[in-house]
């Protein structure tokens, strides 16, 4: 029985077997135009990580010919505008700003068990008492503001999708714009929201789960299983993130449809990176099951590597809801930072972490393009 290739506009989808040459020129093809609507050399992305992210390391990223990340969903107007000046200081490259989606006021919940467990720990590292927590998102609108004022040519989101009107504004002025979907469905609802691209956040990416339309187990979708039902769902580019740390990574994400990768963990031991040296040797020491995805943290699933504050909190009654739990968290995690204490830091780590290199970050995307382009 005959096989016919069915050839998307955008990326690769093959309903049966292609000639070698045809499908090179396809993954070749959507490459280049994703690179071109980026404005970059290379459409290899350096995951805008919050909290992690200096000026250097997005500027060397996207002087490298990839595409450099702030992570800014924590951050004040004001900081936003001054970091985006520090990026446009180093590069005049494109970069990128990131913010979560405006998110649902957090359900009512007592604190007070979860002050009380946080307590114990805070007595140990000498700190006081952990205080009520509140929500640490600066207003969505204001946030908005600074990115048009910073002038950034591409602007991304995660964890839901911004209102219509936030959207228009950015397109208005030419921002190209990413969204995150972790499943099929969350990818349908970008296209219509009118993104330019999508983030197919496979399950074994570090940090938080992007998942929004569905519960987060919905979203628990591996990245090669991910890629390729995306690509021929939307209409879009797709860019592929979890679990990419090298050459063989990216060709393989390629070769199943995505225009581009996002790499954040490989990243993360980099020179330039603002990790501590405890967390960037925790990254260098991990194995292929050092992760695990908790709550504990911040009150929304993420994948971290174990340590004690993720192993602590379990059981889940006692936890807050999301950004709560991670303001309430705040104060030990920050301490242990400064003290280089792993056992209650924020460790988020992909599955792959063991493959991490530590590379000065211009270098890492000079060999992850010497890498993909060998295996074609």
């Amino acid at each position: 029985m005959a096989v016919h290739a069915q050839p998307s506009p955008r990326g690769i989808r093959f309903a049966g077997l292609e000639p070698a040459w045809r499908q090179v020129m396809s993954v070749t093809h959507a490459w280049r135009e994703l690179a071109a609507r980026l404005g970059v050399e290379h459409p290899i992305i350096q995951a805008p990580m919050a909290g992690v992210t200096t000026p250097e390391l997005v500027a060397a990223v996207s002087n490298a010919g990839g595409l450099g990340s702030i992570g800014a969903p924590y951050m004040k107007p004001a900081d936003i505008v001054q970091f985006a000046r520090r990026v446009r200081e180093l590069t005049d490259r494109p970069y990128q700003i990131n913010l979560f989606a405006p998110q649902p006021p957090p359900a009512q919940a007592d604190p007070g068990r979860m002050l009380a467990e946080l307590a114990r720990y805070h007595q140990e590292l000498g700190l006081e008492p952990p205080k009520p927590p509140t929500s640490p998102f600066p207003p969505f609108e204001e946030q908005v503001d600074a990115v048009v004022e910073s002038g950034a040519p591409i602007f991304s989101f995660t964890l839901g999708i911004p209102p219509p009107a936030a959207l228009e504004r950015l397109r208005s002025r030419g921002v190209v714009i990413l969204g995150t979907a972790t499943n099929v469905r969350e990818a349908k609802l970008l296209e219509a929201a009118g993104v330019d691209a999508v983030v197919a956040q496979g399950s074994e990416a570090g940090g938080h789960r992007g998942t929004f339309a569905e519960p987060f187990e919905a979203g628990m979708v591996g990245t090669m299983a991910l890629v390729p039902q995306v690509a021929d769902a939307v209409r879009l580019p797709v860019i592929a993130s979890g679990g990419i740390m090298d050459g063989r990574g990216i060709a393989a994400a390629r070769v199943l449809g995505a225009s581009g990768v996002q790499l954040g963990t490989a990243f993360l031991t980099c020179p330039e990176s603002g990790a501590t040296a405890a967390y960037k040797a925790a990254i260098r020491e991990a194995r292929d099951d050092s992760t695990v995805i908790t709550r504990a943290l911040s009150g929304r699933p993420a994948r971290g590597l174990a340590n004690t504050l993720s192993e602590s909190f379990r059981e889940e009654g006692a936890l807050l809801p999301f950004p709560l739990q991670h303001t309430a968290t705040g104060a030990l995690r920050s301490a242990a930072a400064a003290r280089g204490d792993p056992r209650f830091m924020t460790l988020w780590s992909g599955q792959a972490a063991a493959l991490s290199r530590g590379l000065p970050a211009a270098e890492l995307v000079r060999q992850l393009i010497a890498e993909s382009e060998r295996l074609g």
